[in-house]
């Protein structure tokens, strides 16, 4: 019993120590930056292998793996300031995508970019995808359908961020044109 816990104990004390580099390397510029952030992650392999060796082979890194995030965790709030809420700091307002006025036709093409036309465009990728690439069929399928929400995702924050938004409109026809005449030229197999 006592050996388990010793063992839960030194991968939280690397853990802590990993976080506290890291959290140096963070707020460090300069030729000492690199070598803080090997170091912690060093810290982090030390751990895990320390849970490996003294918790067992199988076990041991996966608690390691649970441990040593909930140690930085602990670090991270550590320096948790609680400020008080009757006395505000001036904010900046983030920066809009675009510093031209704002046309109705605009936010219309915008949204149906970053919507329908993304997600169309994500799914001619995912599908281009499960056509061409090599391997199994069922591999193939489960990958490109995996890919699309991702795809959708990335093309949704192009398309709400690009200052052109007549590029973005190009960009997203042109790739569903492309993704799904390659698909249905090939056809799967």
């Amino acid at each position: 019993m006592i050996a388990p816990l010793a063992g839960c104990a030194v991968v939280l004390v690397l853990g802590l120590a990993a976080g506290v580099v890291l959290r140096r390397a963070w707020r460090t510029r300069g030729a000492q930056r690199p070598w803080l952030i090997l170091g912690g992650w060093a810290l982090v392999a030390a751990a895990v292998a320390a849970a490996a060796l003294t918790l067992g082979a199988a076990r041991g890194p996966f608690i390691a793996v649970a441990l040593v995030p909930f140690a930085v965790l602990a670090v991270v709030a550590a320096s948790v300031q609680i400020r008080d809420p009757k006395r505000r700091a001036p904010r900046e307002l983030a920066l809009e995508p675009s510093d031209r006025p704002s046309k109705a036709w605009r936010g219309w093409l915008r949204g149906v970019l970053a919507g329908p036309l993304g997600g169309i465009a994500a799914m001619g990728v995912g599908l281009a995808y499960t056509v061409w690439a090599p391997g199994e069929p069922q591999t193939r399928m489960v990958i490109g359908g995996l890919l699309v929400p991702f795809l959708w995702a990335g093309g949704m924050a192009w398309t709400l961020s690009d200052n052109r938004i007549l590029r973005a409109t190009a960009v997203l026809v042109g790739v569903t044109v492309v993704t799904f005449t390659a698909s249905a030229l090939k056809g799967f197999s």
